[in-house]
């Protein structure tokens, strides 16, 4: 089923900033930057069942970013796999919605947080497919400040080795990681030219343009033979404007003047 991604992405940035309002955590940012991706995926280009979320032919999505896991929960509420209102309690006590993805909410392959593991089992699960000769597709979304760690590039070097074709890695490049910009806690440029030279198909693109994003998925494997690799230059926090491209908003939460603030925005009545 097909749903507007216009529609959805705004939906996501709703329920993001509502449920770090509403439980006082982290991480409106990287949900925020990875919205409209989301938007993409789950409304467009993922082959899923939301009412069996356990069916052998879906395709696999992994949020090894998973700390970003508000904009993923709600993704998948939208789409059906369990209801709305289970984002109410996200990170509250007795609470599916824990604060990093977690493997036992419905629509949710891996439990991720620890950065650097996601892009790991994502080649598990591609090289699983080929050898099975299973037709679903694997990605994989990870955060640039992910892409310091060592497990990482052993991933990146394994799955060209294996021509795993099937398998995606989307980076939402919003150039602020936990502690400063990428550039000055450890540059990763020249980035594109890392993947290509790991072996990878890589194309570049604005993560802010869902027809853009839209084509890059549906050109999808990019070279026969060879993992694909999307830069989706992001910004974070965006879709609030007092949130985009500041650091502060990877770890503070909205208080109740500023949700009022990002809801509006989000609703077009700035």
């Amino acid at each position: 089923m097909a749903i507007d991604p216009t529609e959805l992405a705004r939906r996501i940035r709703r329920h993001a900033v509502r449920m770090t309002h509403r439980a006082r955590s982290a991480h409106v940012g990287t949900a925020l930057s990875a919205a409209d991706l989301l938007a993409v995926l789950y409304g467009r280009w993922l082959r899923l069942k939301p009412s069996d979320p356990q069916w052998p032919a879906r395709d696999r999505f992994i949020l090894s970013k998973g700390h970003g896991c508000a904009a993923l929960y709600a993704a998948l509420a939208e789409r059906g796999f369990f209801p709305l209102d289970w984002l109410d309690g996200f990170y509250s006590d007795d609470s599916r919605l824990i604060g990093h993805a977690a493997a036992s909410v419905p629509g949710v392959e891996v439990s991720t947080g620890a950065l650097g593991h996601g892009l790991a089992v994502a080649c598990g699960m591609a090289l699983s497919a080929k050898r099975d000769r299973a037709s679903y597709r694997v990605v994989a979304m990870l955060s640039d400040g992910e892409c310091d760690e060592g497990s990482t590039w052993e991933a990146v070097l394994f799955a060209p080795h294996h021509g795993l074709d099937n398998l995606t890695v989307v980076v939402d490049y919003n150039r602020i990681q936990s502690l400063g910009d990428v550039k000055d806690v450890l540059d990763l440029e020249p980035f594109a030219e890392k993947w290509t030279s790991f072996g990878w198909s890589v194309r570049a693109i604005d993560g802010h343009d869902l027809v853009e994003i839209e084509n890059a998925f549906q050109a999808l494997p990019f070279t026969a033979r060879r993992p694909s690799c999307i830069l989706a230059h992001t910004v974070k926090g965006k879709g609030v404007s007092f949130m985009e491209n500041e650091l502060l908003w990877h770890y503070r939460s909205p208080n109740d003047e500023e949700l009022g603030l990002a809801l509006s925005e989000l609703d077009g009545r700035r």
